[in-house]
């Protein structure tokens, strides 16, 4: 009679034990998840950041254009088509095709650009341009580490056991910053008299 209930607690001990080891994991695979989704959150708001500061130098390299391709309008009418994209976008989706627009349309200024050397000497042409790569430059290796905690946080989510925990708590697959097929191919430019 001891030995069953000896036996009987040394059950009833391990399956706490069990319950509070498979307790213990769940906590610690959700703080995983939790903290791997606020990197993502934490990564997107440099994109984000990189993304206003090319916004907010536009006007000024068109501006500093306008002033020696002013025939250029529909180039112009663009990238204020494209800013104003921007800056309605809500979702990372609406975003990134935004700054496919935005990234088409300045691409379209640069090739105009060519035409015109006194503007490619422009001392604020050229300051804002050197500005504006670097902006490019941040753009992309913020884009790329944003991309690269999205693929973490959705294999943590999709690896099993972690996609037990992230369904019981209703954790979603984050959505990549992917740019369209074919933007990085530089665009044609006709002009009117050739």
């Amino acid at each position: 009679m001891k030995n069953e209930k000896g036996n009987a607690l040394l059950i009833s001990v391990i399956i706490l034990v069990a319950i509070g080891i498979f307790g213990i994991y769940v906590f610690s695979k959700y703080n995983s998840i939790v903290t791997s989704e606020e990197n993502i959150s934490s990564k997107w708001s440099q994109v984000e950041n990189q993304l206003q500061r090319r916004f907010d130098l536009i006007p000024n390299l068109v501006n500093t254009a306008k002033g020696y391709a002013a025939h250029e309008e529909e180039i112009f009418l663009k990238l204020a088509e494209a800013r104003s994209e921007y800056g309605s976008a809500k979702s990372i989706e609406d975003v990134a095709n935004a700054n496919d627009e935005l990234s088409q349309a300045l691409s379209n200024l640069f090739v105009v650009v060519e035409n015109y050397p006194e503007l490619k000497s422009n001392e604020q042409f050229n300051m804002l341009m050197t500005e504006l790569a670097g902006t490019e430059n941040r753009i992309a290796v913020a884009r790329k580490d944003y991309n690269e905690a999205v693929q973490e946080y959705n294999s943590t989510i999709r690896r099993f056991p972690g996609s037990i925990i992230a369904n019981m708590f209703d954790f979603e697959l984050k959505t990549y910053f992917e740019v369209q097929e074919g933007i990085e191919e530089v665009p044609t430019i006709q002009f009117e008299d050739e």
